[in-house]
């Protein structure tokens, strides 16, 4: 299978989800939005990553390509192929499938627990622990839409994952590896005002054990949701 990835910043790519992807046998192409890429024939599309960013998805003034955007996730979900969302991206699947998308109460960024839903199996989150501890950097949250399962809840943010048809939205990074936290860090200075969720750089970056099940984890998503190719 063919997997198109849509990225809407320069610093956040596929990270562990590259590697996953090309040991579960897949093609990969790229479109990045940001650069004035143009889109996939959505009806051609096999397979979709929607990736994360700064922006929210009602910033079409200051990103009119979301405009566009939305349009696509919209048809692809449609058509009911494989669909991966994370971060910005699973905001894009909510609001494509009518939910809405809005400030959460808290700021979460870092590392924080996350709880698998008891109602979720089978997903394609089936391969994590029931408990895990996964990385954070969203300001925003969304409803369930009409028809999702729920799959997975934090103490900051209960709404962390979803499932819709073959199409999975996660909140949090399933992805990231430590050179691509390290940017968020950079990029993503404004963010990181005092809450009670909102970790210092350090304490980012300065377990490397957190970083060790992400690409095992990931490569269990991505063996769920797209299968293995030949």
């Amino acid at each position: 299978m063919k997997v198109n990835y849509l990225t809407h910043v320069p610093y956040e790519g596929l990270g562990a989800l590259e590697c996953a992807l090309i040991r579960c046998g897949h093609g990969l192409a790229r479109t990045r939005l940001y650069a004035g890429e143009s889109l996939p024939d959505p009806d051609a599309v096999e397979g979709l990553i929607v990736m994360g960013g700064p922006m929210s998805i009602h910033d079409e003034d200051d990103c009119p390509w979301l405009v566009e955007e939305k349009r696509f996730v919209a048809r692809v979900l449609e058509r009911g192929v494989p669909v991966l969302g994370i971060c910005l991206g699973a905001q894009l699947i909510a609001h494509a499938l009518g939910a809405r998308v809005y400030p959460n109460a808290e700021k979460e960024i870092g590392w924080f627990p996350v709880d698998r839903m008891p109602q979720a199996a089978p997903s394609a989150l089936d391969g994590l622990p029931t408990r895990f501890t996964a990385f954070h950097w969203h300001g925003e949250t969304f409803d369930l839409p009409a028809g999702a399962v729920h799959l997975a809840s934090s103490a900051a943010c209960p709404n962390q994952a979803f499932a819709w048809g073959r199409a999975l939205a996660l909140q949090f990074h399933l992805e990231v590896l430590p050179s691509g936290v390290a940017d968020l860090c950079v990029f993503g200075a404004g963010d990181l005002d005092s809450g009670r969720y909102v970790q210092a750089p350090h304490a980012m970056l300065g377990e490397p054990a957190r970083f060790e099940p992400v690409p095992a984890w990931s490569e269990e998503v991505v063996a769920r949701l797209f299968g293995r190719g030949r």
